[in-house]
């Protein structure tokens, strides 16, 4: 079996955001040779497009696999039509060019039997010079306005009272047997996803979940594990009827939910991934060891997280967050225990496993403030890409919320919440 990557690159005239309102359409007829395209959906919900081009009967298939608006991205691999093809795995990135205009490289990796290789990565060439060619003739046009977002539904207060209590703020039930379960931070509450709750409930049935010892949810009798959370994760959907989780965590949360997936794929619809995803179970014992010291220092000496939640704050928020958001980072951050804090930074700096993102069935969205210092978009970006090329059939989405630090979905909800209600939209 042969290997072969094909690589185009051309400049065209237009700004990469026109070129890119083009090129982002998946399932869009414009490429010329194109005569007939549908769209089509997998069974997780993955975008697939079907069709037929000039001089030729064969049906074409092909899924969406990578996506990012904010780093004008796509991938997709072949599922049928090329005769003989092992395996053809694409991506186009269309970029500014220092001359004006934009660049757009697109690229694939075939794998084909020696005899096939080389007709398939001619074939591949010139189709890619053509559609370069055809994106010359962009023209600029009007930027398209954000549609508004839904109306919030109504929440309610939910307790369970079984050891630990568990506290969530839930909507209504929409009679299937998905939920959608949000994941806050180390230092956040249930509070800081009420913008994207009230969106995410006019789509499926939504719940926002306070931690263990966090606001109105109780500490276990021993201290709390990764695998702790993961049954709380498993009550809540058993309390509330849902067989099908997407679940939406932010940093500390989305380690959680990375967790939770590691154990339980089959359970989840969808992933969502904000302002972190490893935690720390890529970190060396030493490493995970000085951040928990560090961490405690404060607590050692008898401060409470009030007391040194003006500093996170600095840490966490983004250059363009206003009085009002600093408020809300931090009263969340001032209402936690100290005890639970300490919990909560003993789980986190013991990690059980490092991730094997080869299990990672379901789709993906990643997303990271453009101002994160922790969970910087390169990192993030990174680690999507790690995704992209473990899963067996990959199904990720990758976004950079502009003008956001670390707490992304507080400082930036509308942009968070449209992101989020894409992704959603389109599952099964």
């Amino acid at each position: 079996m042969g290997r072969e990557v094909v690589q185009v690159q051309g400049r065209v005239p237009a700004a990469p955001d026109a070129v890119w309102s083009v090129v982002r359409d998946f399932c869009g007829a414009w490429h010329p040779w194109v005569i007939g395209i549908r769209e089509e959906r997998g069974p997780q919900g993955a975008l697939v497009r079907a069709f037929t081009v000039e001089g030729e009967d064969a049906v074409y298939r092909e899924q969406l696999t990578y996506f990012s608006d904010s780093d004008r991205v796509l991938g997709y691999t072949h599922l049928e039509g090329i005769a003989d093809c092992e395996a053809y795995d694409a991506r186009i990135t269309v970029s500014p060019s220092e001359a004006g205009g934009s660049v757009v490289s697109w690229t694939a990796t075939v794998r084909a039997p020696a005899a096939r290789l080389g007709p398939i990565c001619q074939g591949t060439k010139a189709v890619f010079e053509a559609g370069i060619a055809a994106l010359a003739e962009v023209s600029e046009g009007p930027e398209g306005a954000h549609p508004a977002l839904p109306p919030p539904v109504p929440v309610e207060t939910l307790i369970f009272d079984d050891l630990p209590c568990l506290a969530l703020t839930v909507t209504p039930d929409r009679g299937d047997d998905r939920l959608c379960l949000f994941l806050h931070g180390i230092g956040g509450g249930r509070g800081n996803w009420l913008p994207q709750l009230g969106a995410a409930g006019n789509l499926m049935r939504s719940a926002a979940l306070d931690l263990r010892g966090y606001g109105d949810s109780t500490l276990g009798l021993r201290q709390s594990t990764v695998d702790d959370y993961c049954a709380d994760i498993l009550r809540v959907a058993e309390k509330l009827r849902a067989k099908r989780l997407v679940l939406v965590g932010l940093s500390y949360g989305s380690w959680v939910a990375t967790s939770f997936a590691m154990r339980h794929p089959g359970m989840l619809a969808g992933l969502v991934l904000s302002g972190g995803c490893t935690g720390m179970s890529e970190a060396v014992p030493d490493k995970r060891e000085a951040f928990r010291v560090s961490r405690e220092v404060p607590l050692n000496a008898g401060q409470v997280p009030a007391d040194f939640a003006p500093a996170v704050v600095k840490v966490l928020a983004g250059p363009e967050a206003s009085a009002d958001i600093l408020k809300k980072l931090f009263d969340s951050m001032a209402a936690i225990p100290a005890t639970t804090y300490r919990d909560a930074l003993a789980c986190f700096t013991n990690p059980l496993e490092r991730f094997d993102f080869a299990k990672l069935t379901m789709p993906v969205l990643m997303m990271t403030g453009e101002h994160d210092r922790l969970a910087p978009p390169a990192e993030i970006r990174g680690v999507a890409g790690r995704m992209w090329d473990a899963a067996p059939r990959p199904d990720v989405r990758f976004e950079v919320i502009r003008g956001a630090g670390h707490v992304c979905n507080v400082e930036k909800p509308e942009a968070y919440s449209r992101h989020l209600l894409g992704f959603l939209s389109r599952l099964p």
